[in-house]
């Protein structure tokens, strides 16, 4: 499993009864996960003390409702963690969810200060405030080879930078792990408005001025007219919606449109390309379906490995995982 626990503003305190306890920063939410389907009890303390709670309607979506909370505030993560570590796991979570601990050597040689991204929260429809914190196990591992390709490029005096192609891009946490670690990066969604929320993040984590193509668009004709153009990059994240809307109204449906999404994606990649990522949060799409397409799609081309793991934070109360997810990762090496 792909843990993302190198938080230090953000946790997970408990899980019961459909909802999930998370502090961001320094407030306290409660918001719902179709994962949480057990009903233990509502011990800790926090659950009375909550600085915002999103109410699920019968009829489907539901509402805010506010205590003391900021319209908006910032945390920060700093990528490959701080060394010292906020892990929560108990050692039988550790043995069966992740019995081998990832190391990020080329990004411990970053200053902390140039691996720190900020990011600007804000409670919006749908129960969403603007970030998926489990990404961070992903933005880690990535960060970490764009960093250790960006030194082999030094060192063998190639000039040409590390591009990265970011679809259905958000606001932009997977952009930032990019740009910081020295890609130059090409952002592109449909929403006009999570792209200038991205360019905030940017700007609050220092990198207004990185190389980063930001794009309103809809990412799967953006990525045809690429290939007509011949443009090509070194590395693909994904992290297309369950359902959704272009722009002009197009309808955007994972289960039928994402194997055709990274079959033409693929044709992107350079023969030297470094990983391709994709994320679902559809039960549908589970790591062995991930791995088939990546194999089918990519590694009988360039070879490389496949990696597919559900992606989970580690809960406070229990040292126990919520899962959030699942990512297919594919690598050269």
């Amino acid at each position: 499993m792909f843990i993302a626990d190198h938080w230090k503003d953000y946790e997970v305190i408990d899980t019961s009864s459909g909802d999930k306890l998370e502090r961001w920063g320094k407030y306290v939410l409660r918001r719902p996960d179709p994962q949480v389907i057990w009903q233990t009890s509502f011990k800790n303390p926090n659950w009375k003390k909550l600085n915002g709670h999103y109410h699920r309607s019968d009829r489907g979506g539901g509402e805010w409702e506010f205590f003391d909370l900021p319209k908006q505030w910032k945390i920060s993560y700093v990528l490959g963690g701080t060394g010292k570590g906020r892990s929560n796991l108990a050692d039988y979570s550790k043995e069966t969810y992740r019995p081998v601990e990832p190391v990020y050597a080329n990004l411990a040689g970053i200053p902390e200060k140039q691996r720190t991204l900020t990011f600007h929260l804000k409670p919006f429809a749908f129960k969403h405030t603007g970030l998926f914190p489990e990404q961070a196990a992903n933005w880690d591992w990535f960060s970490d080879i764009i960093v250790g390709e960006v030194d082999r490029r030094k060192k063998n005096g190639i000039e040409e930078p590390v591009k990265v192609l970011n679809l259905f891009a958000y606001t932009g946490g997977a952009t930032l792990a990019a740009a910081a670690a020295g890609a130059h990066v090409t952002h592109v969604d449909a929403s006009k408005g999570m792209v200038q929320w991205a360019k905030e993040n940017a700007e609050a984590s220092g990198l207004a001025q990185a190389p980063i193509r930001w794009l309103v668009d809809d990412c799967m004709k953006f990525v045809e007219r690429e290939i007509r153009r011949g443009n090509k990059y070194d590395a693909i994240i994904m992290d297309p919606p369950s359902y959704g809307r272009g722009p002009k109204g197009e309808i955007w449906k994972i289960e039928d449109a994402v194997y055709q999404l990274i079959k033409l994606s693929s044709e992107l990649l350079t023969r030297d390309s470094i990983f391709f990522l994709i994320n679902s949060y559809t039960t549908g799409l589970q790591p062995a379906v991930m791995s088939y397409m990546l194999g089918v799609l990519i590694k009988e081309k360039l070879g490389g490995n496949i990696y597919s793991e559900e992606v989970g934070l580690p809960v406070t109360e229990t040292g126990l995982v919520l899962p959030c997810g699942c990512s297919g990762r594919w690598t050269k090496n």
